[in-house]
């Protein structure tokens, strides 16, 4: 792994949390790792205080887990688990698709459409190997979301929730032809949407989980640290 160190500021935990959920979403830190802090705090360039802030917020949000005896670890999900919050996510972002067709402005539609052409020139996307999204306004599911206006299911699916989304999708699409297809799948979400078509919008969005979901399922074992939702 390289060494990144960050810029000092007053929000040294803040840059520790977002540059170690990166790595953890990425694989550069493998499920079922033991999190070292002094190796850590040594790699991002920072003290071990907000290093370990870091760590207890990304404890709150699913990423990290205590054990005892042996430290914090990365999560290290079973399929089971993994499959129960698939369905979960499969109807709540269906309904988010559904609300956002109807609700989302020409503008936002338009800035979709630019998430996705910004997407289709990443190096991963092209050559299959993986689909990686950026938090946030590059996120496609995240601007969908939000498009929702929808806030308990914003609460629900942006919360702390989130990042672990973030993580099985990411480790879904490296498996072999599955970063084209969740590509193409989000461009016909897309064409949906713009055309105002809530029902085929969610029908879209929910094969498009499904297809995710089993995605994952072929993964021989989540939580013996495959390649990388």
């Amino acid at each position: 792994m390289d060494v990144v160190a960050l810029e000092k500021s007053p929000s040294l935990s803040d840059q520790a949390l977002e540059r170690l959920t990166e790595l953890i979403i990425r694989g550069d830190i493998k499920p079922g790792a033991r999190i070292q802090e002094a190796v850590l705090a040594r790699q991002l360039g920072i003290s071990r205080g907000p290093l370990r802030e870091a760590i207890r917020r990304l404890e709150g949000r699913g990423l990290l887990v205590r054990i005892p005896h042996v430290g914090v670890r990365v999560a290290s999900p079973t399929v089971e688990e993994i499959i129960d919050l698939y369905m979960i996510r499969e109807v709540l972002e269906g309904l988010a698709c559904r609300l956002a067709a109807e609700r989302l402005t020409d503008e936002e539609l338009k800035r979709l459409r630019d998430v996705l052409f910004d997407h289709s020139a990443h190096e991963d996307v092209k050559s299959g190997t993986g689909y990686y999204q950026s938090p946030g306004d590059q996120d496609f599911h995240f601007q969908i979301i939000e498009g929702s206006r929808q806030v308990r299911l914003i609460e629900t699916l942006l919360g702390d929730l989130y990042q672990v989304l973030r993580f099985f999708r990411y480790r879904s699409s490296i498996n072999p032809g599955r970063a084209k297809a969740a590509f193409d799948e989000h461009v016909s979400i897309l064409e949906a949407l713009e055309r105002r078509d809530g029902e085929a919008a969610e029908r879209l969005m929910r094969e498009h989980l499904q297809h995710a979901r089993m995605s994952i399922q072929e993964t021989v074992d989540v939580g013996a640290a495959p390649p990388d939702a």
